[in-house]
């Protein structure tokens, strides 16, 4: 125990400014962190209203194209192009 109290290197004068130093810099990643985190999350919150918003829009609902495709009768479907048969 009495190594450690007279090493030079935990001299309370000289590694005061390296542990501020070191802190400083770690305050500022986590702040960087926190502020991509924020601009992420308010996209996404964005993204999410829009989203929100075009579903519940009145109108005409919206089919994707494999849901199109699967609502065509089997004698009205081009077999010659269809992937699930051309594959």
């Amino acid at each position: 125990m009495t190594a450690l109290a007279v090493s030079p290197a935990l001299a309370p004068g000289k590694a005061a400014p390296y542990a501020i130093a070191a802190y400083v810099v770690f305050l500022a990643i986590v702040l960087i962190y926190l502020g991509i985190m924020a601009r992420r999350l308010t996209k996404t919150e964005r993204d999410l209203a829009d989203l929100k918003q075009e579903v519940e829009k009145p109108g005409e609902p919206q089919v994707s194209e494999a849901e199109a495709r699967d609502a065509t009768p089997a004698r009205e479907r081009d077999w010659s192009r269809d992937p699930e048969i051309v594959s």
